[in-house]
């Protein structure tokens, strides 16, 4: 009964194969092999236009180098309060960027406010010689509170963004849940939401350790630029084809999003659980997360029986689901709950 986080679960069995299929042979470096030559293509179909990509191993490398092209270092990035960027990268796109500004918004379950980000922009004007211009504006889709956004709620804020002449960044680590969860398309929740750039998480969905920065329209003639600063950071890995073979094995057959609906459904059980024993649920559970507020004889039953979650900092509890959470690890902590 693990909910600490859907980084503890294990790759899955046809990523595992689609590494042994591609150790085979020889293959050019640094992402000059066919096999991420053959997964643009795979990208470019899977969100219905002409992409670029740059392949890494962790979301945090991911969403710094992608703002690092963004964003200048006199510049600002626009995210919410809980974002990870903020809380969750140890300053990691401030030092990518060369000194960069992060100006947290406020909006309940982690989305930002619409309002609050008009203030935001008219408080911090792009000509004002004091003050660091707002250069990004970066949104989580799932967001930090297991929340998605809808397109809607997406064009509102990056409408505004846009006409600031802004950037706009996604952070996808848990796209393919807010995908499962909204219906919507891979092409409507991002390019045709207004995002520049997409950092596509598989690691936290199936994947061992494998993550690509997708370039949409302008934003593709920032590839050099992306590469340069790929490099430079120490994360343009040389046998790029491993990482390839992942997400070329994670979208076959739509096993991206097969994945993600196990993990959102096994999420909505453990919700619809948490509710019958009392447990005030504070986010809208739109993905593999769950927020609940516990007494403290739950909290202990749980804690006593090995049902792992994770203390939040603001007291509650938080419990994530994956696509490897099983029927009986559901059954398991339904006992548990019920006492």
């Amino acid at each position: 009964m693990n909910f600490l986080s859907d980084t503890t679960a294990p790759a899955h069995p046809a990523v595992l194969t689609g590494l042994i299929d591609a150790n085979v042979g020889y293959a050019l470096s640094y992402g000059n092999d066919a096999l991420t030559a053959k997964l643009k293509q795979r990208l470019g179909e899977a969100f219905e236009t002409e992409v670029e990509l740059v392949l890494t191993t962790s979301g945090t490398a991911s969403n710094a180098l992608a703002l690092s092209v963004l964003c200048p270092p006199h510049g600002m990035i626009l995210c919410h309060n809980e974002a990870h960027i903020h809380r969750d990268e140890r300053g990691a796109p401030e030092f990518f960027t060369g000194g960069g500004k992060l100006l947290p918004l406020g909006g309940k379950h982690a989305k930002i406010d619409t309002m609050e980000l008009t203030d935001a922009l008219a408080q911090w004007p792009q000509d004002f010689v004091h003050a660091p211009p707002p250069r990004a504006l970066s949104i989580s889709n799932l967001n930090e509170s297991g929340c998605a956004y809808s397109q809607n709620e997406l064009h509102a804020l990056t409408g505004h963004a846009k006409a600031k002449g802004m950037g706009v960044h996604f952070d996808g680590a848990r796209f393919a849940n807010a995908l499962v969860s909204s219906g919507e398309t891979a092409a409507a929740m991002s390019w045709q939401s207004g995002a520049d750039i997409l950092c596509l998480g598989a690691t936290k969905n199936g994947a061992l350790g494998a993550e690509a920065i997708i370039l949409f329209g302008d934003a593709r003639a920032k590839l050099p630029e992306l590469q340069v600063r790929q490099k430079r950071s120490g994360h343009m890995g040389p046998k790029t084809r491993y990482i390839a073979a992942q997400l070329m094995a994670w979208l076959e057959g739509d096993l991206w999003l097969e994945l993600a609906g196990t993990a959102n459904k096994a999420a909505a059980d453990v919700s619809n659980i948490l509710r019958k024993a009392g447990a005030d649920i504070i986010h809208p559970v739109d993905g593999n997360e769950v927020f609940a507020r516990l007494d403290d004889a739950l909290s202990n039953r749980m804690q006593e029986s090995g049902v792992g979650f994770y203390q939040w900092p603001d007291g509650s509890a938080r419990f994530v689901a994956s696509w490897s959470t099983s029927d009986e690890e559901i059954r398991d902590f339904e006992r548990v709950v019920a006492g």
